[in-house]
This record gives C-alpha cells, sequence and structure tokens, in this order.
C-alpha cells in the first residue's frame, strides 16, 4: 500500500495561508540555511499529490519544483499540464492512490490544500502527519484541515526544534 503524507507547515492558530493564500509568513529556508529537514523528507517521496489551487500557485515559480515525480493534480476545472509528470484528474483519492501501487510507488506527498488533506484524511489513507509548526498566529486563513470528519487519535512518530522556534512534529496513525 503507498503511505500518504501530509507534510505542510502550520501557524499556533492552525492555518497553512493566509486568507489570500500568502504564505510570506514563513520562514526563508534559502535566506536562513536552515530546511527543517525538507531535502531529507523529499528524498523519500515517489509522488506528488495537491489541489487545483496549489498547483496553480506552484505554477508560477520559474520552474517545475518536482521534476521526475509523479503528481496528481485533483481538479474538476480545465487546467493544463505543465510537464509530462503532471496528471489531472477529477477522480477520487481511492482512485488514485489504485493508481500510484499500480506504478509500485510506496511513497506520496500531499502538498498544501487542507481541502485535499481532509479528503484524504475521512478516507483513512493519510498515514503520516509531518507538521511544522511555526511561531506565527495568522488570526485566520486557510486552515491546516478543513474543520469536518471524525475525531482521530495520532501518536507522536518524532519532534525537532528549530533555533527560530519552529517545531517539527511528526505523527503517525495507529492503524500503522
Amino acid at each position: 500500500m503507498v503511505e500518504i503524507v501530509y507534510y505542510a507547515a502550520a501557524s499556533l492558530d492552525g492555518q497553512i495561508a493566509t486568507r489570500d493564500g500568502g504564505i510570506d509568513w514563513l520562514p526563508r529556508i534559502e535566506a536562513d540555511g536552515e530546511d527543517y529537514g525538507y531535502q531529507d523528507f523529499y528524498t523519500t517521496i515517489d509522488a506528488i499529490l495537491m489541489g487545483s489551487r496549489t498547483y496553480e500557485k506552484v505554477l508560477r515559480h520559474a520552474d517545475w519544483p518536482y521534476p521526475g515525480k509523479p503528481c496528481w493534480v485533483f481538479t474538476r476545472r480545465p487546467l493544463q499540464a505543465i510537464s509530462p509528470d503532471v496528471i489531472l484528474t477529477p477522480g477520487p483519492p481511492e482512485k488514485v492512490v489504485e493508481e500510484m501501487e499500480g506504478r509500485n510507488l510506496k511513497r506520496a506527498w500531499i502538498v498544501g490544500g487542507g481541502k485535499l488533506a481532509s479528503s484524504f484524511r475521512e478516507r483513512g489513507l493519510i498515514s503520516t502527519y509531518g507538521i511544522g509548526l511555526v511561531p506565527a498566529i495568522l488570526g485566520g486563513g486557510i486552515p491546516l484541515l478543513a474543520p469536518h470528519g471524525e475525531v482521530e487519535k495520532l501518536l507522536l512518530s518524532g519532534c525537532q526544534t528549530y533555533p527560530d522556534g519552529t517545531v517539527m512534529l511528526w505523527y503517525r496513525t495507529p492503524r500503522d
């Protein structure tokens, strides 16, 4: 089975972006010289999963940041795949997980998108959560997870603190 990882940064009040989608409040990895474990994490990922709004934000980068990794973009809107690695899908998460299993992929990362992560969570498909808790309060914005679904108890599997006050928390579901 494919391990689905929701890896994201969140403010202390549980937001992944400001109301307008801004992420300027996040620590600057390139400026600080600290990558908060990102490169080590990224090397363990076989595939990328994202919603259409995250995809549109990523397209603003000069280069596609996930070369060589298949990326499923969940959308019902007409979008253009800018890389042969991008697969646009209106399908449900279960169908994409089946496709990934058919490709013998082992680990996929949900990039951004609290709604998409909630959709995977509600179906019991997320097995690992990597949440970088950033010492900032946004006072509203885009939540880490959409506010619905059943209670899910998690098990702490790791914790790393950084000098700027960011704390990387790793949780897994008890079923794993």
